[in-house]
């Protein structure tokens, strides 16, 4: 089971994308052109192939317009859909059920499309003992939503935001002179639960980062070959990640080179629109 965002999070996400749509006056067509006692059904149907994700959200969608407005699921988030399958059934007044259509497609869209980009990548890393993650290259306003995609398409979790781990970037790293020096001070600011890591773009900086007593190395645009010997010299002593480029033609590659973890920004970033419909019953 996909864990759920925190219900006011998502609450408000969705009044955004609501009031966004429906501004001042509401959905003048469904007002002008169905009768207020008017009652239908409807079924959310997939054009496409993949893997779902945004139950939440279009569940709390139909909970803004309408409470009266019924969900009967037939998937959950996390599974695989099919070309033409109904996955949900709707009941209610009409009005209601068209004013919600598109905010909910939207996200069923655009979140379900996150998590079948994420299934493609830790397929494609199958058995090689690395996992996918996200990075922060998120949409504005949906980071919530998107890293539960991941989840659901079968990705692990990065850091949520720059507040909940330290990951020193190679521009710290210049203001502050050095990889070394650069976690030697994280360390002496981070409590012990608060994780160290830092960015590396060079093999030589990695003894450095290891020594000052990072927890978790992160392998920016590293060859094959310097991925290889990363992981050979650090002997296990740190958690390595690898980053920087990677596309679904080269992260088995990478992945076979030893490293823990394979950072992907493309899979929220780039994630291509999952097609759904609504279709009346």
């Amino acid at each position: 089971m996909i864990p759920p965002v925190p219900r006011g999070i998502v609450a408000e996400i969705v009044a955004l994308a609501l009031d966004e749509d429906l501004g001042g006056r509401g959905d003048l067509t469904s007002l002008a052109t169905i009768p207020e006692d008017a009652v239908a059904a409807f079924e959310i149907v997939s054009r496409a192939e993949g893997v779902l994700s945004g139950r939440q959200a279009a569940e709390e969608v139909m909970a803004q317009v309408d409470p009266e407005i019924a969900c009967d699921w037939r998937i959950c988030d996390g599974d695989e859909v099919h070309k033409s399958q109904s996955i949900a059934r709707l009941e209610g007044p009409a009005r209601s059920l068209l004013t919600a259509e598109r905010s909910a497609l939207n996200f069923l869209g655009r979140l379900s499309g996150v998590a079948t980009l994420t299934r493609r990548y830790a397929a494609a890393i199958a058995g090689t003992g690395a996992v996918i993650a996200h990075t922060r290259k998120t949409t504005p306003g949906l980071r919530a939503l998107e890293l539960q995609a991941v989840r659901a398409g079968g990705g692990a979790s990065h850091r949520f935001g720059l507040d909940d781990a330290i990951l020193i970037k190679d521009n710290h790293v210049a203001v502050c002179g050095g990889v070394g020096e650069a976690v030697r001070r994280a360390k002496a600011f981070a409590g012990h639960m608060t994780r160290v890591a830092v960015e590396v773009d060079r093999l030589d900086q990695l003894g450095d980062a290891i020594e000052a007593g990072a927890e978790s190395v992160l392998l920016d645009n590293f060859s094959l070959d310097d991925l290889r010997t990363a992981v050979m010299a650090a002997k296990g002593k740190v958690t390595l990640e690898a980053s920087g480029g990677v596309t679904i033609d080269t992260v088995r590659a990478i992945a076979e080179t030893g490293v823990d973890v394979i950072s992907v920004g493309a899979i929220t970033h780039s994630a291509v629109n999952f097609d759904f419909g609504l279709d009346a019953v």
